[in-house]
Order: structure tokens, then C-alpha cells, then sequence
């Protein structure tokens, strides 16, 4: 569904994908494998626009459920691939994709054949203050070292990865057994705090508007 004018919300990948149109088009975030189909329908159903109109893939960082169809869509499209430099090497499978924790990370790794996941060579490595067409590139690590947040200043919307989310009524943290370091992330919070933006899009749940930044300033408040 439309958000606000020009960003769509495409659900039912597990992770939300989330697409940002202009003259083209920028995907940010591909959810699991095995979702490339629902993600260009979308586009060419609901949007009515050709598959080479995605020019942009931003993935907010390098889990699986965000990741899983980012090497066939760039098959497909074309599309340049962007990472935070500190999630490249995970995302390209020169390294081992971080560890989860407790019996959660037992139960993905013994899952982990059914959702096999295809490393890929990002085109484009991102840092703090980098600019993708109109969204701005903010370091958010905690969750994973590369995790990102891209802000909208002109349509004031904050797309937040993992880093934050809206669910059941209430603005929430990243899931603690999926997140590396939860100090980082609290400062990420913190960071992401003191922006202005009446929507924030999560890697999970569902939009937040309006006055998001508000109720992202309160959470951070709740948890110092």
C-alpha cells in the first residue's frame, strides 16, 4: 500500500520491503528469500512500472530476512546494490552472517538450509551522511555493525531497519536475541531521537504516523 505520496510498503516478505518512487525507482530492503515474485508484482502491477525502473537497492542491513532476494532482484533489474561498509563483508559471505543468541539461534541455524541465502558483492558502500537520491544515509549500528536508518527530510519520513519498530500500539527497540550490541543500539535510538519526521517505517510492524518523531522521542525518554 501507498504510505505517503511515493513510498509503498509491500508486506508479507517477512521483513518489510519498502519502495521510494521517483523518475525510478529505489527498493529499500528485500525480505526473505523466495520473495522476488511478490516484490515485482508490485512493482509492475501496482505501481505500473517496468522492472528496470528499479535502479536502487538499499538493504538496512545484512540479516537474512532483509537481504534474502537482494542477488536474483539485481539479476533481474539491474539494480546497484547498496550496504553500510561495516555489514558488506557479512552481505558479500566473507564473513559468517553474525550469531543469534539463546535458543533462537539454535533454531535458525538448524533451519538455515531452507532459506539459503545467495552472498552478494554490493555496487555502492555506504557511510554515515551519504545521500541515496533524496534519502540521507544515517548510522544506526546496534542490531548489526552496519545497520542503517535512511531519512526523507523533504516527505519527513524515517525508514528505521531493525533499529525500531511500531507494534501493537507502541514504539519498540530491536528484538534483543537478534541484536549484537543493545548499549550501541539504545545510542543509535538516541541518535534517530533528535531528527523531525512525521513517519517512521520499520523493518517490522506497521507505519507510525503522524508525529513519529514524537513518539520515538518519548520511547527514548522511557528507556534512558
Amino acid at each position: 500500500m501507498e504510505i505517503v505520496p511515493g513510498v509503498h510498503w509491500i508486506d508479507g516478505v517477512n521483513a518489510n520491503s519498502y519502495v521510494v518512487v521517483t523518475d525510478v525507482l529505489t527498493l529499500v530492503d528485500t525480505g526473505m528469500p523466495h520473495n522476488t515474485r511478490r516484490i515485482l508484482r508490485y512493482v509492475s502491477d501496482k505501481l505500473g512500472r517496468q522492472l528496470s525502473d528499479i535502479r536502487m537497492i538499499v538493504l538496512t542491513h545484512c540479516h537474512l530476512n532483509h537481504v534474502g532476494c537482494a542477488s536474483e532482484l539485481r539479476t533481474l533489474t539491474n539494480a546497484k546494490v547498496a550496504v553500510h561498509q561495516e555489514d558488506t563483508d557479512f552481505v558479500a559471505g566473507r564473513k559468517p552472517m553474525p550469531a543469534l543468541k539463546g535458543v533462537l539461534g539454535i533454531l535458525f541455524k538448524a533451519s538455515s538450509p531452507l532459506f539459503k541465502f545467495t552472498p552478494i558483492q554490493p555496487d555502492i558502500t555506504l557511510k554515515d551522511s551519504d545521500k541515496i537520491g533524496n534519502l540521507i544515509i544515517i548510522h544506526t549500528p546496534g542490531h548489526t555493525p552496519g545497520s542503517i536508518s535512511l531519512y526523507d527530510p523533504d516527505r519527513k519520513v524515517l525508514f528505521t531497519g531493525d533499529t525500531l519498530r511500531f507494534a501493537k500500539g507502541k514504539v519498540e527497540g530491536p528484538s534483543k536475541p537478534f541484536t549484537l550490541d543493545m548499549n550501541r543500539a539504545r545510542q543509535s535510538i538516541e541518535k534517530i531521537s533528535q531528527l523531525d519526521f512525521d513517519v517512521m517505517l520499520g523493518g517490522h510492524g506497521e507505519p507510525l504516523k503522524p508525529n513519529a518523531s514524537k513518539s520515538v522521542r518519548d520511547y527514548n525518554s522511557s528507556i534512558k
